[in-house]
């Protein structure tokens, strides 16, 4: 059962649900010519599309069925973890299968666990609800696996699209090189500064 404190939270939620899928199909059609060629990089595409749209689903059903009055809840997180946890084997069985687990491609399995995870929890806690109905902090937690999953889920478009990514590890790692590269000039000109 829903408690009444966090019912404005499902039906906000409901519809933030709503429009990030609708965006969501209109990243597509931006991205649809990366999305429909054969080689291996589109099939990372496609699983970044199709993770994007599994994470919105997934808070969409929770947070509409959380809204009908009786024990939804529990069912709902229950079957819509249970789908998002197939999903995520299928994307990694694709992956190995196609020969991508490589450094690059790091990030997007980063994300594949931080979903697997949180669909994880959500699955354990629609079960605590399912035994327990009246299990406030389990709907709470699944409340919390909603959030999570918008945040992935908009990660996860944002990549889709090709929208721009500056990393901590990625400028350190530029900033060390560039002057790793203004010593090696330097000692180059034989130690004269210009």
């Amino acid at each position: 059962m829903v408690p009444e404190s966090i019912h404005d939270f499902f039906v906000a939620c409901a519809s933030v649900a709503g429009a990030l899928i609708g965006l969501l199909f209109v990243a597509i059609s931006v991205a649809a010519e990366r999305l429909a060629r054969e080689e291996a990089r589109a099939q990372i595409h496609r699983i970044r599309a199709v993770a994007a749209l599994t994470a919105f689903i997934n808070a969409l059903a929770v947070s509409l069925f959380s809204l009908i009055p009786g024990q939804k809840i529990g069912p709902t997180a229950v079957a819509a973890a249970s789908s998002g946890i197939v999903f995520i084997a299928a994307a990694l069985l694709l992956l190995i299968r196609m020969h991508q687990l490589r450094r690059g491609i790091l990030l997007d399995i980063v994300f594949l666990l931080g979903l697997l995870i949180t669909f994880v929890v959500q699955l354990i806690n629609g079960a605590a609800v399912l035994a327990q109905p009246r299990n406030a902090g389990a709907v709470d937690t699944i409340a919390s696996m909603v959030i999570i999953c918008f945040l992935i889920g908009i990660a996860r478009a944002w990549e889709l699209i090709g929208g721009p990514s500056i990393g901590i590890t990625h400028e350190v790692r530029e900033l060390i090189r560039d002057h790793h590269r203004g010593t090696d000039e330097h000692e180059h000109r034989g130690g004269q500064t210009p």
